[in-house]
């Protein structure tokens, strides 16, 4: 017996019966043999831990566009917040950890440059919505590894493509991760937003304060431990409605006073054109393309294949090509 079939026995002894067990998986797209120690949910987990896309999160904004600081949130970062309060939920509930952890970190790989003042840009120029699931998803399947994808199992796309919009993932660890997401982010903004100054801790609505906490840890204790009470032994994941309700009037004002706070976005307009300039770019000067992008012209187009290299950029490096193509240089006696 592998190291993998004795994980895989032991997880009808350990785990929920609502749980999603890795031997009974829907599998993968392309057939493989299995790892003898790892479940493929763990592989997953792996293969895109050790992807390109997952890399380049370290340098993509989660909300404060070239922040001054080292300690405010990237999607990196984001993304294992999100892991960590997942497995969390999932070991409470005896839920599949590995599931989550890999669908986790998979959720926010296809997040363009700027955060979500990129996609909007994206959206505009591509006449379609640009949608970051869609496109997280796209990079599993498409753009890592020379175009070949990653070849995930069926659970871990779902999950990552279902962690936002209205389609629910079939697995209790794909809601995990819905929740989870939302838990990190509104919390982590929050800390953020009072260390670049446009929040205090008291400037949180009282009556919000009162039913999650009035500290960053106690709100996210709240929320993880009601969507553990109101889902232990449940077909479903959920929170009880008092709980949720606080937690959706949080993201509401988190709206008014973060995400579309002057001082936040101050920097919107400038990444816009950044992002479409870029894109006219490429679209007329396909032959500057990176190399491994130009086969996928004569399956996609080239509309669909610009919009795929501009959204893989870090907001580095989309600053540096921009600047590269349109900033005029210092001229030199040679």
């Amino acid at each position: 017996m592998t190291v993998r079939e004795r994980l895989e026995q032991e997880e009808y002894t350990s785990l929920s019966p609502y749980a999603a067990k890795a031997a009974e998986s829907r599998g993968r797209d392309l057939p493989e043999q299995p790892n003898d120690v790892r479940t493929c949910y763990q592989l997953d987990a792996d293969r895109i831990l050790h992807s390109r896309s997952f890399r380049r999160l370290m340098h993509k904004t989660q909300v404060f566009l070239q922040p001054e600081g080292d300690h405010y949130r990237t999607r990196m970062t984001h993304t294992l917040e999100v892991a960590r309060i997942g497995r969390t939920i999932a070991r409470a509930l005896r839920l599949n950890e590995d599931l989550v952890e890999a669908a986790a970190m998979g959720h926010d790989l296809g997040h363009t440059p700027f955060g979500h003042a990129g996609e909007a840009a994206l959206t505009d120029v591509m006449g379609t919505r640009f949608r970051h699931n869609e496109q997280s998803l796209r990079v599993v399947e498409k753009l890592e590894n020379g175009g070949a994808g990653l070849n995930l199992t069926y659970e871990v796309r779902r999950a990552i493509v279902c962690h936002t919009g209205e389609d629910l993932p079939e697995t209790l660890e794909g809601q995990i991760l819905r929740y989870a997401d939302r838990i990190a982010y509104i919390n982590h903004d929050i800390d953020d937003a009072i260390r670049a100054g446009i929040l205090t801790e008291d400037d949180l609505p009282q009556d919000i304060r009162q039913v999650l906490g009035d500290s960053h840890s106690r709100r996210i204790n709240t929320l993880v431990e009601d969507m553990i009470a109101a889902s232990e032994g449940q077909a479903r994941i959920g929170m009880t409605p008092r709980v949720e309700k606080a937690m959706d009037e949080l993201r509401e004002f988190m709206f008014d006073h973060v995400y579309r706070n002057p001082v936040a976005k101050g920097e919107e307009s400038k990444a816009k054109i950044i992002i479409k300039e870029l894109y006219c770019y490429y679209l007329h000067h396909p032959d500057q393309l990176p190399a491994d992008f130009r086969p996928q012209m004569d399956f996609d187009g080239m509309p669909r294949v610009v919009c795929d290299y501009v959204a893989g950029m870090t907001d580095k490096y989309a600053v540096y090509k921009f600047s590269e193509l349109f900033i005029p240089t210092g001229w030199q006696n040679r």
